[in-house]
């Protein structure tokens, strides 16, 4: 669905994150394992934040939605999303569940 929805992750600890605006507009679904919290716009849709599942001690930032300047410097690590529990997950040992 990330690359469909153009979704580009930053991680972030939850100590470093600040959300300035918005919070009483958003709407949060969980599922599956209810370890991750999708957050999103219930005005416009977009979700530009959430707690994933493979970092529920911080945020997933799009990127993308970010204003320009915010960030200084990035480095692209392309993943294999659409198979990421096999990829990822294993790799973290994070899903022995």
């Amino acid at each position: 669905m990330c690359a469909r929805s153009g979704y580009l992750h930053l991680i972030v600890p939850k100590e470093r994150f600040k959300l300035v605006s918005g919070a009483e507009v958003l709407t949060t679904y969980q599922f599956n394992t209810g370890t991750a919290r999708h957050l999103f716009c219930s005005v416009c849709g977009v979700k530009s934040f959430y707690v994933p599942r493979s970092h529920p001690d911080g945020y997933s930032v799009n990127a993308r939605c970010l204003d320009e300047g915010t960030v200084e410097d990035t480095t692209i690590v392309r993943k294999d999303g659409k198979n990421w529990e096999q990829t990822y997950g294993a790799a973290q040992g994070k899903f022995d569940e």
